[in-house]
């Protein structure tokens, strides 16, 4: 297993204006790229259970080749969507979460790729006009109602299995790779796992092989702030007020799990919230890194279901590479070449679950790369610091 640290920055200047102008044929994405939907009339669930009228949203980066052997599917993370690049907008700015990496000449090189993501089943934004899932918050259609808790429960394999669906659905057999950060790492694993035959080279990104017991209970108590509200009513809410405190209260969990306490301290030391109220004098004023929390989190939860970040903790909880009678019967399925990027300081996914997720990968002669990303962000690292892996991303992918 080879490993690298840290990596090395790339720049524009790491590039040749003739090198751009060979690679840069006529149709090159120009960054707009426009959401779309895709349904399925029944979906069965790993579980045995029966969907009806699944939709979920999807976009695209780049053309899709003749041969259709140059996709490269992004799996997005906890509380992403599918928008890993570009914008919506002609005139708008690009927003998604991985615009350093994809798009031309880019490690992801949308003039060399048709790089493709989805929205999940119970995708957390639920309520983000932008954002097309199917979940506790839709309608049932033998009832007419939200599912609610009746919806059936959904795993990692479940994700993949609409994603292949999709795949298909654009004459796509193979992947030349699937790569994702986080809950994406699980999905982009399970892939390889389940189907080494459709995965040419695999990147997971601050994730492993199996929900250890240090993330179940960290999942546990991103939930628990929901089931205490009263709003939340065993999830029957529909028809009333959701229970929009629990839900910022868990939210607010996530974005302090997901960061560092360097990041903490170094972006608010003991600041207060408002420079004329003290902490030590008022019970009522807020020190600033609790304020930032409550405002993260509140314009999170406008866009979200409360239902959705419970089903969603389910499915993370539940995963073990295969889905089988060990996780190391799971990593021993994958045959794809794999490139995984990790954080040292990771406090939802332990460092050390990430390295024996590699070595349980190339125990049977697989080839594994192991390389860290370096920051204060701690997990996030995998999503803000992604332009360090860029050379090795790219020399992966050619």
């Amino acid at each position: 297993m080879r490993r690298k640290q840290p990596f090395a920055l790339v720049t524009a200047a790491s590039f040749t204006s003739i090198g751009l102008l060979l690679a840069t044929p006529l149709w090159a994405w120009d960054g707009v790229v426009e959401k779309q939907r895709f349904e399925i009339e029944s979906f069965t669930t790993q579980g045995g259970e029966t969907i009806p009228n699944v939709a979920v949203g999807w976009e695209a980066y780049g053309e899709l080749n003749e041969a259709r052997d140059n996709a490269i599917l992004i799996t997005h993370f906890f509380s992403g969507t599918s928008h890993a690049a570009g914008r919506y907008e002609a005139e708008g700015e690009a927003t998604g979460y991985w615009d350093a990496i994809i798009g031309p000449g880019k490690p992801l090189d949308t003039d060399q790729y048709y790089v493709i993501s989805s929205d999940t089943l119970v995708n957390l934004g639920a309520n983000d006009p932008n954002v097309i899932t199917t979940g506790p918050a839709t309608l049932n259609p033998d009832t007419g109602e939200p599912w609610g808790m009746d919806f059936p429960v959904v795993t990692i394999r479940d994700f993949v299995e609409v994603q292949r669906a999709l795949l298909e659905s654009q004459g796509i057999e193979s992947l030349h790779a699937v790569m994702g950060a986080s809950m994406g790492a699980l999905q982009a694993i399970e892939w390889a796992s389940a189907y080494p035959e459709r995965v040419e080279r695999l990147i997971p990104v601050i994730g492993g092989g199996v929900a250890d017991p240090w993330l179940l209970a960290t999942l546990s108590a991103w939930a628990a702030p929901i089931r205490l509200d009263a709003r939340w009513n065993e999830g029957d809410y529909y028809g009333g007020e959701p229970p929009t405190d629990g839900l910022k209260e868990a939210l607010k969990l996530v974005t302090l799990n997901a960061n560092h306490w360097q990041w903490a301290n170094e972006a608010f030391n003991r600041d207060w919230a408002d420079d004329a109220r003290d902490p030590a004098q008022d019970i009522t004023a807020r020190y600033a890194i609790e304020q930032t929390l409550d405002d993260i989190a509140a314009a999170r939860a406008a866009l979200s279901d409360a239902n959705h970040l419970l089903y969603l903790v389910r499915a993370n909880q539940t995963f073990m590479a295969g889905y089988g009678d060990s996780l190391e019967a799971g990593l021993a399925a994958i045959e794809a070449p794999t490139l995984m990027l990790y954080s040292e300081n990771d406090l939802v996914f332990a460092p050390e679950g990430v390295r024996r997720t590699a070595e349980l990968i190339e125990a049977d002669g697989t080839e594994v790369t192991l390389e860290t990303l370096e920051g204060n962000r701690g997990h996030l690292d995998g999503v803000v610091a992604i332009e360090q892996a860029s050379d090795t991303l790219r020399a992966f992918l050619e």
